[in-house]
């Protein structure tokens, strides 16, 4: 004996499982449409400050985006999985890639935050010499 436990989904509900996974894409896909669509209608009472809000959105959703379609390819590819074993893979590898994603996430956002600083205590600065 392999020592692998047979891992049977039926028909029906591996089809099921996909079709739900497939639906629940469908419905964040849309869902992602109005948010961009409200962060492009975003108004701010100062430039600047809202061209820095428009992008650090841009980015979160960006990046809500870019995981929730990582963990759908996932649950599709559960659903798809013949054994055990290969469950085991695709948990490992989405793992992985997950925690390289958000290394590489809060890098940037740090690197963004730290950027509109700047440019905020640049206008400041540049507010408060006129007076």
């Amino acid at each position: 004996m392999n020592g692998k436990l047979p891992y049977e989904v039926p028909t029906e509900m591996r089809e099921f499982a996909e079709r739900s996974v497939e639906q629940a894409r469908k419905a964040f896909d849309g869902f992602m449409g109005a948010a961009h669509k409200a962060v492009d209608n975003a108004h701010g009472s100062a430039e600047s400050a809202r061209a820095n809000t428009q992008e650090a959105t841009r980015k979160a959703i960006s990046y809500a985006e870019n995981n929730v379609a990582a963990a759908f390819d996932f649950a599709q590819k559960l659903v798809k999985s013949k054994d055990l074993t290969e469950v085991m893979q695709h948990q490992s590898d989405f793992l992985k890639s997950q925690v390289a994603a958000l290394q590489s996430q809060l890098k940037d956002l740090g690197t963004a935050a730290q950027d509109a600083a700047t440019k905020a205590a640049e206008t400041v600065s540049k507010a408060t010499k006129g007076r």
